[in-house]
């Protein structure tokens, strides 16, 4: 026994010392997560912080070319852009062969099989499921033909059927799959490139039952042995992906990133991921180069950004900012099914009552784009040149749409819950408004949760207001009009629960049009027309002020290509030098 312990001891020294020199060779990118992780269930992926996890584990049919603009969809999973038909309503993908799920004990041997067509069709049936209570099903509802017809027949049995066919979603054979659409949407294809439509196996599902949101096994460049630790995942190159090459062609505003042109994907072998929900720890992580980039947190701008430019201390240490207008747009939101919030009038005077410029110069450094709607610049349907007549600061007109709306001075109003999350730039934003609100008699309650918790009360429809945002999907101003869809209502994009039958009909109507003057001019109308009837309280659009470490090579800031991190590299030479001057 003494022998046999000097032994395995000795044994662990030799293969500690090896794994040190390992890591020692390794890249390493290591980032930090503003937000918890709710879990790797591309079916969930509803939040960025998740859905930027997810993507380092599963894939989908399609992603976007990452050095190119506009954004350019390009196959993924699929080994061509679809063939479609003539009338657009049926899309025929080729599955690459040769593409295999993660070793996992869920396959026979461990050994993870190839990927199919039917896991495709599996992927998308569990979206129609009720009983999984999927987050992305408003990505697909009504779209696949048959579809819908499936989920209402199974909504009320024990479990659904998923190998009944359904029309719109096909495997003809091992390698092809088919989808038909119930209705023209132009769309379809950048739905085809979000994490909810990444595909999962059947077996690894039902394995693991409600653990399969914390055990992750995809296709995708990267794997996550552990997720045992929520405040630090650690994901390794996948050993068993396919062969994936970094982009060959760019955009001209992305020459300089064609350096690794033609290397096998993913570059880094290790992500390091710290999740640190309050701004400060990660800033000063990234300032003692421990991490690789970071978003400059608010309370940090005004000593990092002197004149427009970075200042001379973090230029000295190797940084570099990159400014890029984001995607997105930010609100205080209603859940119109409180009846206090089918009032017209109070909805205007709140926002009437909120000074988003102040705002603005508070909490986003007078960085962002004042957001007079929900459609962001630079998309069709955001008309420059139009102004919110319900944009505060008006604190007297306030006060009269406050008495038409029944409520002088506030009086006979219920206290007014705002949910928002439990960091402290939250918690800080809800305070203003709630001061905001002050002004005019509105009684506010500040209500902090953790990010998984409030997922789960929009979803149950419990909340009465929420300090909320939402980051495009694709770049198109349906994905944002679609947030206030009325059948999209929670659990779906629509966390609003607005369902306004005359706004529902021209929705319709402009989501099956295709690119053209009249659909922009129908945008245009829609964006206006939700800024009048005041559905939330519009704050800013926001630009990403992103720090980088000069060993970072090949980095950009995107709102929805979430698959990024394959394309990064790290230059292990420049790292050795620039931690020098740390």
């Amino acid at each position: 026994m003494k022998l046999f312990s000097i032994l395995a001891l000795s044994f662990l020294i030799l293969f500690s010392s090896c794994s040190k020199n390992q890591d020692a060779g390794e890249r390493v990118l290591r980032v930090t997560a503003p937000s918890d992780i709710k879990g790797f269930d591309p079916m969930m992926a509803s939040d960025v912080g998740s859905a930027a996890q997810i993507a380092k584990v599963y894939e989908g049919l399609l992603s976007y070319h990452w050095l190119k603009v506009p954004f350019e969809l390009v196959p993924n999973l699929a080994e061509a852009m679809p063939e479609i038909s003539k009338d657009g309503m049926t899309y025929t993908f080729k599955i690459r062969k040769g593409v295999h799920f993660q070793d996992d004990a869920a396959f026979p041997g461990g050994k993870g099989r190839e990927l199919e067509a039917n896991d495709f069709v599996y992927s998308i049936k569990r979206h129609a499921d009720t009983k999984n209570q999927s987050t992305g099903w408003w990505v697909f509802d009504g779209k696949l033909k048959g579809l819908n017809e499936w989920r209402s027949k199974y909504e009320k049995l024990p479990a659904a059927n998923y190998n009944e066919e359904v029309e719109g979603v096909k495997a003809l054979d091992k390698h092809t799959l088919q989808l038909k659409l119930a209705k023209v949407f132009p769309q379809f294809m950048y739905a085809l490139a979000m994490p909810f439509s990444y595909v999962v196996a059947k077996e690894v599902v039902e394995k693991y039952g409600k653990e399969f949101i914390n055990h992750p096994v995809g296709t995708g460049p990267y794997m996550l042995p552990s997720f045992e630790n929520r405040k630090h995942l650690v994901f390794l190159k996948n050993p068993t992906f396919r062969e994936k090459f970094y982009p060959a062609d760019a955009s001209p505003e992305y020459k300089d990133m064609l350096a690794d042109a033609g290397k096998k994907l993913p570059l880094v072998d290790k992500i390091i991921v710290d999740v640190m929900v309050e701004s400060q720890p990660s800033w000063l992580k990234f300032n003692k180069g421990e991490t690789d980039y970071l978003y400059i947190p608010k309370d940090n701008y005004n000593a990092s950004i002197v004149g427009n430019k970075l200042a001379k201390d973090l230029q000295d240490k190797g940084m570099f900012l990159k400014v890029t207008p984001g995607l997105d747009v930010y609100f205080i939101g209603f859940n119109f099914e409180n009846k206090i919030f089918q009032n017209v009038n109070l909805r205007r005077a709140m926002s009437l009552a909120f000074d988003a410029k102040q705002a603005n110069e508070l909490f986003y450094n007078n960085t962002g784009f004042p957001a007079e709607s929900v459609a962001p610049p630079g998309i069709a349907g955001n008309d420059p040149a139009f102004k919110n007549p319900w944009r505060g600061p008006n604190v007297d007109l306030a006060k009269k749409y406050l008495a038409m709306a029944g409520y002088p001075e506030g009086k006979g109003l219920p206290e007014i819950t705002l949910d928002t999350f439990s960091s402290t730039s939250a918690r800080q934003k809800a305070e203003f408004f709630q001061k905001q609100m002050e002004k005019i008699g509105v009684k506010i309650k500040v209500v902090t949760n953790l990010s998984p918790e409030l997922q789960a009360k929009i979803k149950r429809r419990s909340t009465m207001m929420i300090d909320y945002g939402w980051i495009g999907d694709y770049p198109d101003t349906e994905n944002f009009l679609q947030i206030f869809y009325g059948p999209n209502s929670s659990p779906g994009a629509n966390s609003s629960n607005y369902n306004n039958p005359e706004f529902n009909k021209q929705y319709e109507i402009v989501s099956k049009m295709q690119d053209s003057p009249e659909r922009t001019a129908l945008y245009t109308k829609l964006n206006q027309f939700l800024a009048n009837e005041a559905v939330a309280i519009f704050t800013v659009h926001t630009q990403s002020y992103m720090l980088q470490q000069k060993w970072v090579k090949n980095y950009h800031d995107s709102d929805f290509i979430f698959d990024f991190h394959q394309y990064l590299n790290i230059d292990q030479k420049e790292k050795a030098e620039t931690m020098k001057k740390f």
